[in-house]
């Protein structure tokens, strides 16, 4: 973990609200001069505290009206097997989070597509034929209730 000041900590949430700000924007909120909060963000840019800057598309907007949540138990639990499966989803554009799991299945990926008949095609034509795969099981979102990227900085103290 990167020991965060407050300046720092006011930097990072500007920046959860506004990746756009300028460095003097940032640092009439932060109370630094520009010059100051400038080596800040460089900082935290270096040690990978800051990840990166993207822009927040709307799925909506362009067309992708269905998220789904797939559920995958492998066939084998080999690591070979995993790599296979883990090489697999790096592929599918579609798939936007994967992660391994505790319990009944091994791995929980989140897709968004266009529609239901892209969703089938996922998981009848590509999941469920790889050899890596030997259950899969989806659930359809019917409504989202929150999404958000932002990290709870309110709970970490300065020092």
């Amino acid at each position: 973990m990167i020991p965060v000041d407050a300046f720092d900590l006011k930097i990072l949430t500007s920046l959860q609200d506004d990746g756009r700000l300028t460095n003097q924007e940032l640092a009439d909120i932060a109370g630094l001069s520009a010059s100051q909060c400038s080596r800040r963000r460089m900082r935290l840019e270096e040690e990978k505290v800051i990840a990166g800057y993207h822009a927040d598309l709307s799925s909506e907007a362009l067309g992708f009206g269905v998220v789904a949540f797939i559920q995958v138990t492998l066939a084998t639990h080999s690591p070979d097997n995993s790599k296979r499966f883990r090489a697999l989803v790096s592929r599918i554009d579609e798939i936007q989070e994967a992660y391994s799991l505790t319990g009944d299945a091994d791995y929980v990926l989140k897709a968004v597509l266009r529609d239901l008949k892209g969703l089938s095609n996922l998981v009848n034509d590509v999941l469920m034929p790889h050899q890596s795969v030997a259950h899969v099981r989806s659930s359809i979102v019917l409504d989202r209730l929150k999404e958000s990227s932002r990290l709870p900085l309110k709970g970490l103290t300065p020092g």
